[in-house]
């Protein structure tokens, strides 16, 4: 199925009218995307109920098997929630194919790398690879992009021979549901590659927000100092993990505290965002808590292990622990 994408307007960085004419001339079939954990689900699944081809590229049959399991129970509690119909969601699964082989990338106009790693170091040189890996398996003209935001997009692309046709793009989780993502050319991005890019975020209509190529950018600089700075408050004593959430949501309109948001984005990511801040910019405000270093030592990474910051059950809800009554409190 071929996806012609209109425009937002409003959100053009560029008024060039060539360049706003060739806005309405690209097509999407088929996207691809490398690492299918929490929000490469969101992005497959989002991409598949616009109606395109997805194939998303894992490390083992087991994680294929994973992400198809979480993506299908996705679009069950979507089926629950929104009126979305049994034969609607066979429709979204048929277009979207796990695999082990990057050559099964052939035919994609946009490949989105999204996977985890431990480390800085680790996560370049993964990348690296990665993007390597693509490159030979896809067209000259297919775009590539990072959802990485502490890492730039001019050094994962350096050894790629169409350096050109990259760029960074960061949705933000849940992927499907937030209405912005922002985007960073690198130093070698062509005029074609952002147009592009521009076109396939519009077909979500998400609110660009272009961004100069930055560690961190904007959402990341922001949400991971923080929840730093909530896990210093928690054990300097000041407040409780439920108040200093419910602080957030309450008072500020979040529709997550910052210890919800550290498990739901896995608590091993935060701790990697803020190394590779502190690493980048040498500020103290970016120096992982050592709360937080403490309960990724122990794999209580939030939602992805049952246990971070709170407790939750195998479908990733958070087990809300009932009021104690006056007699367990006291013993009587």
């Amino acid at each position: 199925m071929t996806v012609a994408v209109e425009p937002i307007e409003g959100y053009a960085i560029k008024k060039d009218k060539v360049l706003e004419r060739k806005r309405n001339q690209y097509n999407f079939n088929k996207v691809g995307v490398v690492g299918c954990g929490i929000l490469g689900q969101e992005i497959t699944r989002m991409v598949s109920v616009s109606g395109i081809d997805v194939t998303f590229i894992e490390i083992s049959e087991e994680k294929i098997d994973q992400g198809i399991a979480d993506i299908t129970r996705g679009l069950d509690a979507m089926i629950d929630k929104w009126g979305m119909t049994e034969s609607e969601k066979r429709a979204i699964m048929s277009r979207i194919t796990g695999s082990l082989d990057f050559c099964d990338l052939a035919g994609a106009d946009i490949v989105i790398e999204s996977v985890k790693s431990r480390t800085r170091e680790d996560s370049v040189e993964l990348r690296k690879r990665i993007f390597r890996e693509i490159e030979k398996s896809v067209d000259p003209e297919t775009v590539i992009v990072t959802n990485s935001t502490t890492l730039v997009i001019t050094e994962l692309s350096s050894e790629l021979e169409f350096q050109d046709r990259c760029m960074s793009v960061h949705f933000l989780s849940p992927a499907d549901k937030t209405p912005v993502v922002e985007i960073a050319r690198g130093l070698n991005t062509s005029e074609e590659t952002y147009e592009k890019v521009y076109q396939f975020v519009a077909l979500f209509n998400k609110r660009v927000v272009p961004v100069i190529e930055s560690p961190g950018i904007i959402s990341t600089r922001l949400i991971a100092p923080l929840i730093n700075e909530a896990c210093e408050i928690l054990m300097e004593g000041v407040g409780k993990l439920e108040d200093i959430d419910a602080t957030m949501r309450l008072g500020f309109g979040f529709p997550l505290g910052p210890f919800e948001i550290a498990d739901k984005t896995g608590l091993d990511s935060i701790v990697r965002w803020l190394d590779n801040l502190y690493k980048e910019y040498g500020d103290l405000k970016y120096k992982a808590s050592p709360l937080l270093k403490k309960k990724v030592r122990a794999n209580q990474l939030g939602r992805e292990t049952g246990k971070g910051f709170y407790e939750y059950d195998e479908d990733g809800r958070k087990i809300i622990e009932k009021p104690k009554t006056i007699h367990e409190n006291t013993g009587h």
